[in-house]
């Protein structure tokens, strides 16, 4: 039997506790997990792709053993096919929040069955305690000067801080 490698793309601008639930939750299915962080600088991110990077790896270190598949990181700058071409990708993990993700994630995984039939989409349903969290929101708190403790890590939170300059 072949390894099962799965992708979990994203800016994780920043990485959130809902993220790393999925990363649990996927290493679950998967023998090995690649997180690709995507550079996405038309989002205009709040961390560099290399900053994103450190700041994932950081987080994975610390799961605690919790995980049960090889876990990596790795930037790119590609169409996402063939990024998970690249990493031998045999799945492309996407977390799903509510059903206005479905809509987006259900286009966007006919696309990259049309770029790449061999490669399958799996869907992870957020946990319940984690269905509100966004990277968007976490900054607009940050920025405002809010407390992003409940929705990221002490880690992640003492660097959103610091980029905000308080």
């Amino acid at each position: 039997m072949s390894e099962r490698v799965g992708v979990y793309p994203g800016t994780f601008d920043p990485i959130t506790n809902g993220h790393t639930d999925i990363i649990l939750r996927a290493t679950k299915i998967v023998d090995r997990l690649v997180i690709g962080v995507a550079a996405n600088i038309g989002k205009g991110p709040l961390f560099s792709a290399a900053e994103r990077v450190e700041i994932v790896k950081d987080e994975i270190v610390h799961l605690n053993g919790g995980a049960g598949a090889k876990i990596e990181v790795r930037p790119f700058d590609t169409l996402l096919m063939k990024f998970a071409v690249a990493m031998d990708a045999t799945m492309i993990v996407r977390g799903l929040r509510a059903v206005s993700d479905f809509e987006y994630e259900f286009q966007m995984a006919g696309m990259n069955n049309r770029l790449n039939s061999h490669i399958e989409t799996v869907f992870l349903m957020a946990s319940d305690r984690f269905q509100f969290i966004s990277s968007r929101f976490v900054k607009e708190i940050g920025q405002l000067g809010g407390d992003v403790t409940p929705f990221v890590s002490a880690r992640v939170a003492e660097r959103i801080k610091a980029k905000f300059g308080g």
